[in-house]
């Protein structure tokens, strides 16, 4: 019987010291809607939820082009009676987020993800709240588990109307991972210590730099770039930095952003590394996309 710890694709990553920067799942549109759980190792197979209002639901949310999501309270607190939903479009420079409870499962397919999926309202309350959400679907992939559930119940204590836990939202080696919407940010090896100062650093306006993988609404080089901008401008303000441009070349993009009135330009440059085991339950190794800032200087 082998004494060897069994594998974990977080440490993994860790012992290689994989970049986290541009590893942010692209999406803009999002709902996310309560369940208690169990989830399985596939929400929309496995989820407790009547199966054709989950396979309804799933279809359409592809269709619309939004990224469906299961969430719930840190330790299973259900918020009130029925089903609290959200609808988060994560527009770079304009994001927003509404929410509403729906008294049915099938109240949920009369929502109108087509104006969703187009970054239109679909009808419920806006709210200026974030969400600080935490993956803990270890069904999925074990590391979410062990490492997500201590960062939950630490924003739990520090920010309770804010923090729910989430289904598996990618990245798992990068676990512990939030995402904060509606600005879809998405952060990367957040522990539980580290979780309350981010979150009340995004209510003062700020992100975290160091932590962060990418925003959602921006492709994988350019989430690069808008990092290495902040770095090389030392700027942390949410809003004070914005993407002019983007322009794929090749295994080349070029950007540009405004920093406070300042231009930076940026070229980054798409790779493929070594082949590795990216999650607890892959069946096989696969390359690992790097990217590496070609040039970046201030123009203006």
């Amino acid at each position: 019987m082998s004494d060897a710890a069994p594998f974990r694709c977080a440490a993994a990553s860790l012992r290689r010291d994989e970049p986290a920067a541009g590893t942010a799942s692209t999406v803009r549109a999002y709902l996310l809607v309560e369940n208690d759980g169990p989830w399985g190792v596939d929400v929309w197979r496995d989820a407790r939820m009547g199966p054709a209002v989950r396979a309804a639901l799933r279809d359409r949310a592809q269709r619309a082009r939004v990224r469906p999501l299961l969430v719930r309270r840190h330790r299973g607190h259900g918020s009130e009676p029925g089903f609290r939903v959200f609808a988060a479009y994560a527009d770079p420079d304009a994001p927003w987020l509404e929410t509403a409870v729906v008294d049915t499962e099938g109240g949920l397919l009369d929502l109108d993800l087509e104006s969703l999926g187009a970054g239109r309202s679909p009808g419920l309350t806006p709210t200026d709240q974030p969400l600080f959400l935490v993956c803990t679907h270890g069904r999925h992939d074990t590391c979410c588990a062990e490492l997500g559930r201590p960062t939950a119940s630490a924003l739990t204590l520090s920010h309770p109307e804010h923090t729910w836990e989430v289904s598996h939202i990618g990245g798992d080696r990068f676990a512990a991972n939030v995402l904060v919407l509606p600005d879809g940010l998405y952060y990367g090896r957040v522990g539980d210590l580290d979780a309350p100062v981010l979150a009340q650093r995004h209510l003062d306006g700020h992100l975290d730099v160091d932590r962060l993988r990418g925003r959602s609404g921006y492709a994988f080089p350019v989430q690069v770039a808008e990092v290495a901008v902040r770095r090389a401008a030392g700027e942390t303000r949410k809003d004070a930095v914005r993407m002019l441009w983007a322009r794929p070349d090749g295994d080349d993009t070029h950007a540009s952003f405004d920093v406070s009135g300042t231009t930076y330009a940026v070229q980054v440059r798409r790779t493929l590394g070594a082949a590795e085991q990216l999650t607890c339950r892959a069946l096989r190794d696969n390359p690992v996309p790097m990217y590496e800032v070609m040039d970046l200087k201030a123009t203006s």
